[in-house]
């Protein structure tokens, strides 16, 4: 299953279906589902999906594509498909997910984040605060000029559940972190 997630993450904004996959790991479209679904907790579909999405948030934040041209870039045929879904994961349309981090970056901005230093702090200090608080990674994507990580967070209590869902924009500047925004997922 790890390959089938690996070409997923690799292959995102290609045209893929679970025809396809299963055809590739000598398995029925069904087969893969379930097996898939059992070792990820979703569908090989719904994994790409939110793929796509996690994908489309930075050139949304950038604001130098139309959501139309994010829509194609990251893979989805159907804009309406890809804006229910990015409704059902970030809690907002792409549109106006857009328009928030073009027109309110500040209401989300961490200016005490100016190097990985305080990064560091900040965690630190979350920790000594709430001892219990585990920091989750699932994806890091990034550039010279930014980085998205996707991830969540829960606590080591319930090491199986994420409480939140959250997506970090990164501003880099000069190798440095310049800003960076937190985004809530919702839950589908």
């Amino acid at each position: 299953m790890r390959g089938v997630r690996d070409r997923i993450d690799r292959e995102y904004a290609q045209p893929l279906n679970v025809e396809a996959l299963a055809r590739d790991v000598n398995m029925s479209a069904g087969h893969l589902s379930r097996r898939f679904r059992a070792a990820y907790g979703e569908s090989p579909y719904a994994y790409l999906m939110t793929r796509r999405i996690e994908r489309a948030t930075a050139p949304l934040r950038r604001g130098d594509l139309s959501v139309t041209e994010v829509c194609f870039a990251v893979g989805c045929a159907s804009l309406g498909t890809f804006t229910t879904r990015f409704t059902e994961l970030v809690g907002m349309p792409p549109g106006a997910f857009r328009r928030q981090a073009a027109h309110a970056a500040a209401d989300h901005a961490h200016p005490e984040v100016n190097d990985p230093a305080d990064v560091q702090r900040a965690v630190a200090q979350t920790h000594a605060t709430r001892p219990g608080l585990r920091f989750y990674i699932d994806t890091i994507l990034g550039n010279n000029d930014s980085l998205s990580v996707v991830g969540g967070v829960g606590h080591e209590s319930r090491p199986d559940t994420i409480d939140s869902r959250l997506i970090w924009l990164i501003r880099l500047l000069d190798g440095q972190m310049a800003e960076m925004w937190t985004y809530r997922l919702s839950t589908p």
